[in-house]
C-alpha cells in the first residue's frame, strides 16, 4: 500500500447526554433503515473532537451541548455487504470519541440535520429494549459506561494549535 493509498479509521464525536434518568438520543435515516443513535457525527477540519461534539449536538438535536468529561475512545469496524445502493459494499473502522455533559432547552425553530427524524429522551431500559434499531454498538456500549460512571478529564484529548493554524515546514 503507497503512502497516498494509506489507511485512516473515521473519526467520530458522540455526546452522551443524560437528564432525570433519561438519555437524548436521535431518531435517523439511514440505509437499513429508521435507526436510533446517540447526537453523533464526524470530526471536520479545523475543530477539536470537542467542538465537533458541540457542533453535531447542535445540528442533530437543536441543543446547546457543554461536555464535562471524555467518556471513552470506541474504535469497531462496520461492514455493509454489496446491494443495490452500494454496490461495492462498505468496510469502514470508526475511531469514537465520546463526551457527556449537559445541554439547555432546544432552540424553538432551529431545523434538524438532513435525515434526522427527530430528538428523543428515553431511559435506560427503553433503550436496551430497542437494540435492533440502534445505528451501532457504541450507542449501548456508551450508556453502560456512562451508568457505570466512567469519565477522564477533557484535558485528555489535547488539540494542538496546528489544528487551527496549520504550519508550512521550513516557515518561521
Amino acid at each position: 500500500m503507497s503512502l497516498s493509498e494509506r489507511w485512516k479509521p473515521s473519526t467520530t464525536v458522540a455526546a452522551v447526554i443524560e437528564r432525570d434518568g433519561r438519555f437524548l438520543l436521535i431518531e435517523e435515516h439511514t440505509p437499513e433503515g429508521l435507526r436510533l443513535n446517540n447526537p453523533a457525527g464526524h470530526l471536520d477540519p479545523g475543530e477539536s473532537p470537542q467542538e465537533a461534539c458541540v457542533r453535531e449536538v447542535l445540528e442533530e438535536t437543536a441543543h446547546v451541548f457543554t461536555p464535562h468529561a471524555l467518556l471513552g475512545i470506541y474504535y469497531g469496524r462496520f461492514q455493509r455487504p454489496p446491494s443495490a445502493a452500494w454496490p461495492q459494499g462498505e468496510d469502514i473502522s470508526y475511531m469514537r470519541f465520546a463526551f457527556c455533559g449537559t445541554v439547555g432547552e432546544a432552540i424553538a425553530g432551529r431545523h434538524l440535520d438532513t435525515g434526522i427524524v427527530r430528538a428523543l429522551w428515553m431511559t435506560p431500559d427503553e433503550i436496551r429494549a430497542t437494540r435492533e434499531r440502534h445505528r451501532s454498538a457504541y450507542l449501548l456500549a456508551c450508556m453502560e459506561d456512562y451508568l457505570r460512571g466512567q469519565r477522564y478529564p477533557l484535558g485528555l484529548v489535547r488539540t494542538d494549535a496546528s489544528v487551527y493554524r496549520p504550519t508550512t515546514p521550513g516557515a518561521t
